[in-house]
């Protein structure tokens, strides 16, 4: 499990299409303190482990989640938002996010307002529904509250700080981004189904 609050920015350094895709991911955790086996959220992603060194660790990806994901559009050099498993104890700064993404959405519009920017994003028709105002959502691994709705599009304001501390400061029109509805969101979806 996850909060969604990113705590590293790691970089692709390299990639390996074996039968399934490796990927290595210089970090700045101490990786001494990170075991073989550990889950690390990468881009919102859980991953686990397969080897460390120094400064990187290298994480073995099923064409499942490659097929799911926007994994598929790594590249060396690609910075990626990075977050160790909760510890209990650990302080819940965003929401439960468990690193199974849904989907991917897309980034249709990106705007000034003050000092933020909104970002506007569109779901997958069959994700849409499990987004509300002022709900929660990670977008690649970001704990994130939508600020509103249209049919299939949200948006999302994000302040300086996030901008500074995660991948979004790169954000662009056409990214596509790897979308964890909210848990509770979905639970309830079913509970209504069956009633």
């Amino acid at each position: 499990m996850f909060t969604g609050i990113v705590t590293d920015i790691g970089t692709v350094t390299e990639l390996d299409q074996q039968g399934d895709l490796r990927a290595r991911i210089q970090t700045s955790y101490d990786t001494a303190s990170i075991d073989i086996g550990a889950s690390i959220a990468s881009d919102g992603v859980c991953l686990t482990v397969i080897a460390l060194g120094d400064d990187w660790y290298d994480v073995q990806i099923s064409a499942e989640t490659v097929s799911k994901t926007n994994l598929n559009s790594w590249a060396l050099g690609k910075r990626v938002n990075l977050e160790r498993a909760l510890k209990v104890g650990d302080e819940l700064g965003g929401h439960i996010v468990s690193g199974h993404v849904d989907g991917v959405a897309e980034v249709v519009d990106l705007r000034d307002e003050g000092d933020s920017t909104r970002v506007t994003l569109r779901a997958p028709k069959d994700l849409a529904r499990f987004i509300a105002p002022k709900g929660s959502v990670a977008l690649n691994g970001t704990s994130l509250t939508v600020n509103d709705v249209e049919g299939c599009d949200f948006g999302i304001n994000f302040i300086p700080h996030t901008k500074e501390v995660t991948t979004w400061g790169d954000v662009a029109v056409g990214d596509r981004v790897n979308l964890e509805i909210d848990t509770l969101a979905r639970y309830v979806a079913r509970l209504a189904e069956t009633v």
